[in-house]
């Protein structure tokens, strides 16, 4: 069996982005007709002479904070703020919500956000059973990946989070080939199985994403047996890289077009410099066009050892804005003011992410002059409600916290 999931991965580089240069005018065309949006935003172009990466960098970024401020303006009459070019029905089976809330279409079309490239790249084949532990809840993580499993091949076994002793127990009985879902959740079922005495020998190998997946604890798995390859994607795009065996950066998925722009602006950056991540999708179901993810990262130079020819990139190495990823979750500025806003007493506000090896801790540290222990817990109710997660508060004295700008601080180590 091929190493490669598909004649793409090894075509010419000159190959690859003839067939994009000749896709990308016809879909900024489609995105303009099918979605009410891009109309707006791409007011005035000619599709047709969008025909190089240089004419697609004359067009404006669109940002999360613009998907999502257009789905609340329009949420009585477009749920998806005019982005989707298909609407409820056969073309679009599920509909997921992501913080703000957020909402996304999955189209019907197989393997709807391409991650069958990338699993296969982590080693799994058709006729396995996968362990799929990612959210099936709100979130699309989980429909994400099990729709890219079954278009390899495999069965899918829907574990979803929590459940830790299930989980392991799931594992031993039905002796699947690998898990996916986040690397600290891995770890933690790991460590239950070893708690409780049951070996877990068939699990040899993992595609991790979500989150950090720092090189101590590729280590500690591959320690144990498994080995787990990291991708990286987004509920929008799909998924936009993925890691091989080389270990040698992310290489770029084949149904994307990325673009490394100077954050807060729109242009290229020379090959090499550390930039925003900005996309373009040839997906026509949600056709977004130079759509910034807000993540940093820079091209890779050289070609792939493992034969495959499309452009690598170093992998996520921060974030553009102060939005960061706690256990799989964005957390962004504007929750950390929506959970002040409530509360009056408090004077300024800032969200410090520490923890390492997968073990991200949160702490809304708080400047207000009340003591009472009834405020903090009334912080943490609402820190809870707004982003989704628990986290502790911290109350200190007001002018104490650094003016520096700083909303939410990553102060996580990823040794």
């Amino acid at each position: 069996m091929s190493k490669f999931y598909d004649a793409l991965e090894t075509r010419s580089s000159a190959e690859r982005e003839a067939a994009h240069m000749a896709a990308l005018p016809q879909q900024v065309a489609h995105a303009q007709k099918a979605s009410s949006a891009f109309a707006s935003i791409l007011a005035g172009v000619d599709a047709a002479a969008i025909t190089s990466r240089q004419a697609l960098a004359r067009l404006p970024v669109t940002r999360k904070y613009e998907l999502l401020e257009r789905q609340q303006a329009q949420r009585a009459d477009s749920p998806f703020g005019g982005f989707a070019a298909v609407g409820f029905g056969k073309a679009m089976p599920r509909v997921f919500a992501s913080p703000g809330p957020l909402y996304e279409p999955e189209g019907a079309r197989p393997d709807y956000w391409r991650m069958a490239r990338a699993i296969y790249a982590a080693g799994f084949r058709p006729g396995e059973l996968i362990h799929n532990c990612f959210s099936y809840h709100f979130v699309p993580a989980g429909s994400m990946m099990e729709s890219g499993a079954h278009a390899m091949g495999c069965t899918v076994f829907p574990g979803g989070t929590g459940q830790t002793e299930q989980q392991v127990q799931a594992i031993a009985d039905l002796k699947p080939a690998g898990y996916i879902g986040t690397p600290s959740f891995l770890k933690i079922i790991v460590e239950k199985a070893a708690e409780m005495g049951i070996p877990l020998p068939s699990l040899t190998k993992a595609m991790l994403s979500a989150e950090a997946f720092p090189p101590s604890l590729r280590d500690w798995l591959q320690e144990r047996g498994i080995t787990g390859y990291q991708c990286y994607g987004t509920a929008d795009l799909g998924l936009i890289a993925y890691e091989t065996e080389a270990r040698e950066g992310l290489v770029l998925d084949e149904g994307v077009i990325v673009e490394i722009v100077r954050p807060g602006t729109g242009d290229p950056v020379p090959e090499g410099e550390v930039g925003e991540l900005v996309v373009t999708t040839l997906n026509p179901d949600y056709p977004l066009i130079r759509f910034g993810t807000g993540d940093l990262s820079a091209v890779l130079p050289g070609a792939c050892p493992t034969g495959r020819t499309n452009t690598r990139i170093k992998g996520w190495m921060g974030r553009a804005d102060q939005t960061t990823k706690v256990r799989g979750m964005f957390v962004h500025p504007g929750q950390v003011d929506a959970i002040v806003k409530r509360f009056p007493q408090v004077q300024r506000a800032r969200l410090v992410v520490s923890g390492e090896m997968a073990n991200d801790q949160m702490v809304l540290q708080v400047e207000t002059t009340e003591t009472a222990g009834g405020l903090a817990v009334q912080l943490q109710d609402a820190m809870r409600e707004v982003t989704k997660l628990r986290g502790e508060v911290e109350m200190v004295a007001p002018g104490s916290l650094p003016n520096d700008g700083k909303v939410i601080e990553d102060a996580r180590s990823y040794r």
